[in-house]
């Protein structure tokens, strides 16, 4: 009886005595447990025949749960049932279209966030078209471009983006193109109507046969790089890659009882793959937003029960900004799923909106390799995993921001980044973690791939992301390559600097990236600031606090004021324009302001200052 009392107790302290020594030891077992489920259920749908695809796991919630609703938009329900027959019908009529469109066809879909895109995207699944993702914003030659990147053959597009559509159809009917567009009638020569015959068609399934040819190589969607610098890359997303996305809500915990608030664009990896792609596999309902609304956001939440919300850049600080209201933390969300939050929002937003699980990730279009923040610490983009580190091999080694180049050592390998150390992310590609690359773009493909990296003829999948792993083993974000710059002699990080601006009370947003100078090595640090309506830029107090927070090398030396910061569609900075006007006030209407170190504070850049320090005259 002694003995069996020693050793229940012992079973009852071990698990206590674990958690105060490695206070994050059970939520690694259980990470590595959810990963050998997803894993397990992985393989065993890759060794399916016939081939298993997305799209099989849709038909498998429709057929198990028909009524289970699926789809809500404004006024619009659609159940899974419903859904299923709709693409039907939108398959079956393009089959019955008297054009020369022909199953496997790529296509191109020109649509925002409406059920039209979902219901489209499923029907040409099940005529085994690959989907290019088109950005509904761009035009002209933009457009072209994209729509060119991926061979398409048919333009799929909402009747609200007819008009951008006839500005590109010339060039679209040179080439051969099958163009619709989702209304009832068509008075443009060379586009055809498509709602009008979607209500004629059948709701009957299409022949399994259509889509007997595709494999897990085969590209499922091509999603577009944001393109904050150049035209857009087409990155492609095989059936393969598409078929693990299964699997990114639900290793978060999501079920089939929750809502999940989409208003990030389909177009884009965060609203496709997590929002729509993620649901497919949990059997979750999706709450369609044409567009993200700070001021809406909270009211819809409320309206339609949300339990899971999406987030991407900068979207959680624009919700912090909103009025506070009483009702603040009166709704039912309890998850909040994305990338990009700094650690003060991350903070500013959970004590103002209440206990919600934020789960903050890293991952990217084309990459081969992702973390997730399973123990939600504050700052974080992830966690170092045994298991996972086993099945995706990654490392992060030592880049030099000058040479814009990998440092390599005597045998011309890579060198690793000690623990704690900023380093270079890249990932090994294998079968398990491929990477495909972009369409039509060999020689930007080509500069993802790194070679030789840790032995002679490894070849691994390069970021383009510095990160750091801390002494916990927690993975943080630190920057791009292109946006760390070097300045005297030191690597400043653009992202830590935009941190401390933002802290300022009277900074709205903060947007920090390197300019060239003449006769001086490196690029010196810029700052573009929004300020909070209302109030003036003070160039004292704003040089007292880069004082007490950075270092002298990492103090931005010039300011711009500007009235908004220029995002992508999905919020990330636009610093490409940014970096090309530089200073010079000849080519920037907005107040410009130079850090005066004698004055004790930023002072306003005049023509004469900027002559003197294009000259030389003038000591930086």
């Amino acid at each position: 009886m002694y003995v069996i009392s020693i050793l229940l107790a012992t079973l009852i302290t071990i698990p206590l005595v674990l958690k105060i020594i490695f206070p994050y030891f059970w939520k690694d077992v259980f990470y590595a447990v959810e990963l050998l489920r997803i894993s397990v259920t992985f393989f065993s749908r890759r060794r399916r025949k016939p081939s298993f695809f997305v799209l099989d796991r849709f038909l498998e919630q429709a057929a198990a749960h028909p009524d289970r609703l699926f789809i809500v938009s404004e006024n619009e329900h659609y159940s899974y049932r419903d859904s299923d027959k709709r693409s039907n019908k939108i398959a079956n009529a393009l089959l019955k279209s008297h054009s020369e469109y022909k199953p496997g066809d790529t296509v191109a879909l020109f649509m925002g966030n409406q059920p039209a895109f979902l219901f489209t995207w499923l029907a040409l699944a099940k005529l085994g078209s690959p989907v290019a993702l088109l950005n509904y914003n761009i035009r002209s030659k933009s457009l072209l471009h994209c729509f060119n990147c991926c061979n398409a053959t048919v333009l799929i597009a909402a009747a609200e983006l007819k008009e951008a559509v006839e500005d590109v159809l010339p060039s679209l009917r040179e080439q051969g193109v099958n163009v619709y567009l989702m209304s009832n009638e068509s008075d443009s020569a060379g586009i055809e109507s498509l709602s009008d015959k979607v209500e004629e068609a059948s709701d009957s399934s299409p022949p399994r046969s259509l889509r007997s040819r595709i494999t897990l190589k085969s590209p499922a969607v091509y999603i577009y790089t944001s393109g904050t610098t150049g035209l857009p890359k087409a990155a492609v997303v095989n059936q393969n890659r598409l078929l693990t996305a299964l699997s990114v809500l639900s290793c978060n915990g999501v079920t089939h009882g929750d809502v999940i608030y989409v208003n990030l664009p389909l177009y884009h990896t965060a609203g496709f793959v997590i929002g729509f792609i993620g649901s497919i596999e949990t059997g979750s309902t999706i709450v369609l937003k044409r567009k993200f609304s700070a001021s809406q956001f909270w009211d819809d939440c409320r309206k339609y029960d949300i339990t899971v919300v999406q987030y991407i850049g900068e979207v959680l600080r624009y919700l912090c900004n909103t009025p506070k209201k009483e009702n603040d933390k009166d709704h039912k969300v309890r998850l909040a799923i994305g990338n990009g939050v700094r650690a003060e929002v991350w903070r500013e937003f959970l004590s103002r909106f209440g206990s919600i699980e934020v789960r903050e990730f890293y991952a990217s279009t084309e990459g081969n390799v992702g973390f997730v923040n399973y123990t939600a610490k504050i700052g974080a983009v992830g966690r170092v995993n045994f298991l996972h580190r086993k099945l995706f091999p990654y490392t992060l080694i030592k880049y030099d921001t000058q040479r814009d180049e990998p440092v390599r050592d005597a045998r011309g390998l890579c060198i690793e980044s000690p623990r704690g150390e900023t380093g270079l992310l890249v990932s090994k590609i294998t079968d398990v973690a491929p990477f495909v690359g972009y369409a039509k773009n060999e020689q930007q493909t080509e500069k993802k791939r790194l070679r030789d990296v840790l032995k002679k003829g490894d070849l691994y999948f390069n970021s383009g992301d510095l990160l750091r792993i801390d002494e916990d083993n927690f993975i943080h974000f630190q920057d791009r390559v292109g946006d760390t710059f070097r300045w005297k002699g030191e690597n400043v990080a653009t992202t830590e600097v935009a941190d401390i601006l933002n802290i300022v009370d009277w900074v709205k947003e903060a947007s920090v990236y390197g300019v060239q100078v003449p006769g001086h090595e490196g690029r010196i640090g810029m700052a573009a600031l929004t300020v909070k309506e209302g109030i003036l830029f003070n160039g004292r107090k704003m040089y007292h606090h880069v004082v007490s927070y950075l270092p002298s090398y990492a103090r931005p030396r010039f300011i711009r004021i500007q009235n908004a910061v220029e995002v992508t569609g999905t919020f990330k900075q636009m610093k490409g324009k940014l970096v090309k006007e530089g200073f010079n006030p000849d080519l920037i209407q907005d107040p410009l302001y130079i850090l005066d170190d004698q004055e004790k504070s930023y002072a306003p850049l005049t023509d004469q200052i900027y002559s003197s320090v294009a000259s030389g005259s003038m000591k930086l």
